[in-house]
């Protein structure tokens, strides 16, 4: 069995984007997602790579569009103020079909807020993060270790779908720490002849820009676009399933709340209610039909969220609102105890006898 270490979850981001290849770090300090930052500071030199801390959070986004234009494995983190200010370079990268890792550790808001953990930017995550028509890969670990397997494996469909990747963690599972496993594999290669390289004439010029001012061209790729879209919702759609076998009631959560939840389940499971719990780990593409498979047996779903519910949207659409969905959440960096879900099940329960 591999050797396990002690770690933070923010560090082991940021290991874990180093064992995946990424030597190309730009990015700006903001809690709760700082470590990130120092551990590149002092890592990168090390190894031979690049470390900026930019003037500013557009900086840096910036510095990470051209970065990503030659083909290299570039990353950038940051909380939620700053990948708002982040949104503009965000979007222009789409445009441009370049791969890039993007971490938010998300703090409470809106606006400055607080500093302590949200799921509240649900919302700008999954339904792209910019202006325009397009997605971004969203990855929501719910443990130190899938805070660095998710930021490997992140890096791989980045470079895969030609996408960015977003590791949507919130505050407490970047401050939590846990033993983590960080061997994670080979690096996978993909094709990159896309790149803007400098061959000195040796092929035709490659062009990274997501400028189009012929309409029917423009359309044209928001259409290509969009079938790989269409690839990456059909093969990367990743959950995990617990307790669903016989389950009636259905929790959906991801992060700390699904942690909470699981808790509240076995205690639910204790007193005779069949519970379980659906945990996307792709928020972006969501595990739509694994919730509508269990809509055929399960008679009623609760998301669990560290928002004002943003997440039961897209459970209620996946479900086409066969069942009722309820909402259990806190926010203004709160997080649901395990006696709330626990009373929300009990609640709900009641309701279908």
């Amino acid at each position: 069995m591999a050797e396990k270490v002690l770690m933070k979850g923010n560090e082991a981001i940021a290991e874990a984007a180093i064992l995946a290849g990424c030597r190309h770090y730009f990015g700006y300090p903001i809690t709760p997602q700082t470590e990130i930052a120092a551990y590149m500071a002092k890592r990168m030199p090390k190894i031979g790579g690049c470390f900026l801390q930019a003037e500013s959070e557009v900086a840096a986004i910036n510095m990470v569009y051209g970065l990503a234009s030659t083909g290299k494995r570039v990353m950038t983190s940051s909380s939620s103020p700053g990948i708002s200010l982040k949104a503009e370079g965000l979007s222009y990268m789409a445009g441009s079909d370049l791969p890039a890792l993007v971490v938010n550790v998300q703090r409470g808001g809106p606006g400055l807020g607080g500093i302590q953990p949200s799921q509240s930017d649900y919302f700008q995550a999954t339904r792209g993060g910019g202006h325009g028509d397009y997605h971004m890969i969203v990855l929501a670990p719910a443990s130190v270790q899938e805070m660095a397997s998710l930021t490997f494996k992140g890096f791989d469909l980045a470079e895969k779908y030609r996408v960015t990747s977003m590791i949507l963690a919130d505050g407490t599972m970047g401050q939590m720490m846990e033993p983590v496993e960080l061997e994670m594999g080979e690096v996978n290669e993909h094709d990159k002849s896309w790149a803007v390289t400098g061959t000195k004439m040796a092929r035709k010029h490659n062009i990274i820009n997501s400028l189009s001012l012929n309409s029917e061209q423009l359309e044209q790729q928001n259409f290509e676009r969009f079938e790989r879209y269409k690839k990456i919702e059909e093969n990367e759609v990743m959950y995990e399933e617990f307790m669903m076998d016989d389950a009636e009631i259905c929790v959906v959560a991801f992060g700390i709340a699904s942690r909470v939840s699981k808790n509240a389940i076995m205690e639910a499971r204790a007193k005779g209610i069949k519970v379980g719990m659906i945990r996307p780990i792709t928020l972006w593409p969501f595990p739509k039909k694994a919730l509508e498979t269990a809509a055929e047996k399960c008679k009623a779903f609760i998301s669990v969220e560290l928002s004002m519910g943003q997440m039961i949207e897209d459970v209620e659409l996946a479900i086409r609102c066969k069942r009722p969905v309820t909402l259990c959440n806190r926010v203004g960096g709160m997080i649901p105890s395990s006696e709330q879900v626990l009373a929300t099940i009990e609640q709900v329960q009641g309701g279908l006898e």
